[in-house]
C-alpha cells in the first residue's frame, strides 16, 4: 500500500526523500504529511503496537465478551484502538472501559477476525495501538441529554454516562437489542444515576419495540439539549432524523471500514465531505452529518466498493 511505502521512505535518509519532487504523487503526499502533522509523531503512531496480555475476559451477552488489559490508555469515550492479531489482521474496536490504570474492549463475535480473537485465552497477548479518533464531548450548556445505544453500541456510551452523571447532567439512557440475551451492560446501566429505558424487538425484556419509540416520547415531553447515539447505522439515521425534526443537536458514532486508523489510507473517507472517519470521527455532530451523503444509505467495504444497508 502507498502509506506503508511512505512510512519506509520517511525512515530512510533525506537524500532518498529528495528524489520525490512535489510534482509526483508520492512527493505531494509527503509534503502534505510534513506540513499537517509532526512527521516523527505520525511514524510512531503508525508503528507503535504494544503487545498486551489479556488479564481477564468476561462474557457479557450471548455474542459479546469483554477483554481486559492492564495498560494506561488515557482514552476518551467514543475513541477506538486498533487490535492486531499477528499473522491474521488488524481491526478497530471502541473502548468500553477505561479506569486510568487499565481498559476493556467489549467485542461481538461476528466474522473471521473475531472468530480468531475469541480463541484467545486469559494470559495470551494481542497487539494494541491507539487510542485514535474523535470522542464524544460534553457541550457547555447541555444539562439534559439522551443516550441511545443499540446492541454493542452501548459500550462507549456507558462510560460517557458514568462521567456525565457524576457531573450532575440529567441522562436519559435508551438501551435496545433484538432480544434480552443481546442486551449489553444491563446490570451496569442499572447502577448508574440515569433514567434507563430498555427495549427489545421481541419484547423478551423491557418494552417491546425499538429505541426510537422512547426517544420520540422524551423529545416530545422534555427540553433535551443533546442526543448521543451509537449502534447500527440504520438505527442511527432514524435517531438523527428524529433529532432534526425536534431541532436537537446529536453526536453520532459512525462506523466505517478502517485500515490505518490515522487518516492516511483513505479507506474510511465518507462521501459528501471526503473526510476520514478515523480522524474527523468516529463521533460526528449534526452539522457535519447533514453533509455526509452516504450516511444511513451505504458504506464501503475493504475493496472500496459501495455496500448498501439493508
Amino acid at each position: 500500500m502507498l502509506y506503508c511505502f511512505i512510512v519506509k521512505l520517511l525512515k530512510s535518509n533525506r537524500e532518498t526523500i529528495k528524489q520525490y519532487n512535489n510534482k509526483t504523487i508520492i512527493g505531494k503526499v509527503i509534503k502534505i504529511m510534513k506540513s499537517s502533522i509532526n512527521m516523527n509523531d505520525w511514524i510512531n503512531k503508525l508503528d507503535k503496537s504494544v503487545m498486551l496480555k489479556i488479564v481477564d475476559r468476561v462474557k457479557e451477552t450471548s455474542n459479546v465478551d469483554t477483554f481486559y488489559f492492564d495498560y494506561r490508555l488515557n482514552s476518551r469515550p467514543g475513541q477506538f484502538v486498533m487490535l492486531w492479531l499477528p499473522e491474521i489482521n488488524e481491526k478497530p474496536f471502541s473502548i468500553a472501559y477505561d479506569t486510568g490504570e487499565g481498559f476493556g474492549l467489549s467485542i461481538a463475535k461476528v466474522g473471521a477476525f473475531t472468530e480468531e480473537l475469541f480463541q484467545k485465552k486469559k494470559g495470551e497477548r494481542v497487539g494494541i495501538r491507539g487510542p485514535y479518533g474523535r470522542p464524544f464531548w460534553k457541550e457547555k450548556d447541555a444539562k439534559n441529554v439522551v443516550m441511545v445505544g443499540g446492541g454493542y453500541g452501548v459500550a462507549p456510551l456507558a462510560t460517557l454516562a458514568e462521567e456525565l452523571a457524576k457531573e450532575g447532567v440529567k441522562v436519559h439512557f435508551i438501551s435496545g437489542a433484538r432480544s434480552q440475551d443481546l442486551l449489553l451492560f444491563n446490570e451496569r446501566l442499572k447502577k448508574l444515576k440515569v433514567e434507563l429505558y430498555t427495549t427489545t424487538n421481541d419484547g423478551s425484556y423491557g418494552t417491546k419495540g425499538v429505541v426510537t419509540d422512547p426517544l420520540r416520547e422524551i423529545l416530545r415531553q422534555e427540553k433535551i439539549d443533546l442526543v448521543y447515539c451509537c449502534g447500527k447505522e440504520q438505527m442511527e439515521k432514524a435517531v438523527f432524523d428524529l433529532c432534526e425534526e425536534a431541532k436537537v443537536n446529536a453526536q453520532v458514532s459512525v462506523e466505517r471500514y478502517m485500515k490505518c486508523g490515522i487518516g492516511v489510507c483513505g479507506a474510511c473517507s465518507v462521501d459528501g465531505t471526503g473526510a476520514p472517519t478515523c480522524q474527523k470521527g468516529p463521533v460526528i455532530e449534526s452539522a457535519t452529518l447533514r453533509k455526509i451523503t452516504e450516511f444511513g444509505k451505504y458504506h464501503r467495504g475493504g475493496s472500496g466498493k459501495k455496500e448498501y444497508f439493508k
